[in-house]
């Protein structure tokens, strides 16, 4: 039966891939398709044991992109906490009133069980914004940041049920692991030598499941919470991103086996299919909710909005805390099948609305803006360019050496702009002239001063989508100077060159082109001059 369940669970993805939406859908249909045939849970053990680790190896993969100073910015702590307790003060009484008019499912629920599906629900999809945000480029946004933040402060708050959930007094060698922290140059040595091979993803498997899962586990405390702990650990060495990256397919695969184990607790009734609908129709008060707390913050109307759009979905996460739930006996198992029904329709809603998020929000942006806080958040307020004759979006590698040619030419004609801070901040230090902005941000360029002299705009933003943005906002803004864009791809330099670049600068090829130069002039000198020698002749000639 094996095969078979490889090729429905294939089968079903590709389906709902195709319609623009996270396969994750398509495992928890083919979850119940299974079921259809007759699987369960008890019958396919070995599916379990590989959704457990899939679990784990999601929670070491937050902890490694895990930036603890995030977490600390108000917007974020106590953004997600104030959601999650009004998300249970709403929910909870929400829940009971279903309950009193009749819904069977409800009826019956004692307050704590309330508690915990309230608690379910509060969470938002780590795996839909990651997404939608890659999708559009958006990731290292302001609104893209404080989202992912707000997500991550969710998955802690899960790991802390799921550790609590356990239920067993932790043993007295659990205080032994607070020694971790003096073991981490030791580990990090260990993480220098282990190369960018098989050999580093082995590393990342003991890292998660055996000094992150088996240990924790071995003094009475969860696996996951000792996953997340050892990545957190981790994300401060250089190859942790790539760490990340080499067990990506790893945690995604483990992450199929969870999604059918969903789908095989059995098929939604109608009933299940209307519950799950209602719960759905609650999701803009859940927006409505974000997008109030975030401008308490004083974050725009836009990056309010913008985020809260990509939170407005029900969790993975959610789902975890149910399975744990049932499995306790805590929750009637139907509920398993409730929460999948109710975050698949969510993500069908969500993926359109998040699509649509700039045009919705240029509609209502005259009654957002009232929510507004002054002064603003200080990574949310205009942008003073001044008056330079250079402009450079984005000062990654880059743009920082395009930077310091044209500075050895025009030096203090020229501004840099940057989303990172800290990034801000280090050239500040190096004494190039660079100011915080978001390029992809459309309010960027609404903000932007008119600067009279602007002669040229180097486009060296890391995406694409970011680059054909800026220059189809610098054209909006009528922009009569030249244009140039650095690209990865020759299809890339042909949607810039439509939309008024006059340069592109390949990446790859010139690259190459260097590489030569290099060994023409530095390895080859007698060479150089014997082309050099004959190009002339030839032109005499």
């Amino acid at each position: 039966m094996e095969p078979a369940i490889l090729i429905v669970t294939l089968a079903c993805g590709m389906l709902v891939s195709r319609v623009g939406l996270p396969p994750l859908i398509g495992y928890l249909v083919a979850g119940f398709v299974l079921f259809l045939f007759g699987l369960d849970e008890s019958s396919l053990p070995l599916l379990e044991q590989l959704a457990e680790l899939g679990v784990t190896l999601l929670l070491f993969a937050i902890g490694l992109k895990l930036d603890i100073r995030s977490l600390f910015k108000a917007e974020v702590w106590a953004g997600s906490s104030l959601h999650l307790m009004g998300s249970m003060l709403f929910f909870i009484p929400l829940l009971k009133l279903l309950g009193m008019i009749g819904l069977d499912q409800l009826t019956g629920l004692d307050f704590n069980q309330l508690a915990l599906l309230a608690f379910a629900l509060s969470f938002s999809s780590t795996i839909f914004a990651v997404k939608v945000l890659e999708d559009k480029g958006d990731m290292q946004s302001l609104y893209g940041r404080v989202a992912i933040g707000i997500l991550i402060m969710q998955d802690i708050f899960a790991v802390a049920f799921l550790t609590i959930s356990k239920g067993d007094i932790p043993s007295v060698w659990a205080f032994g692991l607070l020694l971790l922290p003096f073991a981490k140059p030791l580990i990090y040595k260990a993480f220098d030598r282990v190369g960018h091979g098989e050999l580093l993803v082995l590393f990342g498997l003991v890292m998660a499941l055996v000094l992150g899962g088996w240990l924790f586990e071995a003094v009475g405390l969860k696996p996951d919470l000792g996953a997340l702990i050892v990545g957190i650990l981790l994300a401060g060495h250089p190859k942790s991103s790539e760490l990340a990256k080499s067990l990506f397919y790893f945690k995604e695969l483990f992450l199929v086996a969870f999604f059918l184990t969903v789908g095989l607790n059995g098929l939604p009734s109608v009933s299940d299919i209307g519950l799950a609908t209602i719960l759905v129709l609650v999701i803009p008060l859940k927006i409505g909710l974000f997008l109030y707390l975030l401008t308490r913050f004083k974050l725009r109307s836009r990056t309010s909005l913008m985020t809260s759009f990509n939170l407005g979905n029900y969790s993975e996460f959610g789902l975890i805390v149910a399975a744990v739930a049932t499995s306790k006996g805590w929750l009637p198992p139907q509920w398993m099948v409730i929460l999948a029904v109710a975050l698949s329709i969510s993500f069908l809603l969500a993926a359109p609305l998040n699509a649509a998020s700039n045009r919705l929000y240029i509609k209502m942006q005259g009654r957002l803006h009232k929510l507004e806080k002054h002064p603003l958040h200080p990574e949310d307020r205009p942008i003073q360019v001044g008056n330079p004759r250079f402009l450079i979006l984005g000062m990654g590698r880059i743009g920082s050496g395009a930077y310091d040619e044209l500075a050895a030419k025009f030096d203090g004609e020229i501004l840099g702009v940057e989303h990172k801070l800290d990034l801000v901040n280090f050239h500040k230090k190096q004494g190039r002239h660079v100011v915080q902005g978001d390029a992809s941000d459309t309010d960027f360029w609404d903000k932007l001063e008119h600067a009279p002299n602007l002669e040229l705009v180097l486009l060296a933003m890391p995406h694409h989508i970011g680059n054909l943005f800026a220059a189809e906002q610098l054209r909006r803004l009528n922009y009569r100077g030249k244009l140039s864009a650095i690209v990865q791809f020759a299809e890339d330099g042909e949607s810039l060159k439509e939309s008024g670049v006059h340069s592109i600068y390949n990446l790859y090829e010139a690259a190459g082109a260097g590489f030569v130069d290099h060994v023409v002039n530095d390895l080859l000198p007698e060479s150089h001059v014997a082309l050099s020698n004959a190009a002339e002749m030839k032109n005499k000639g």
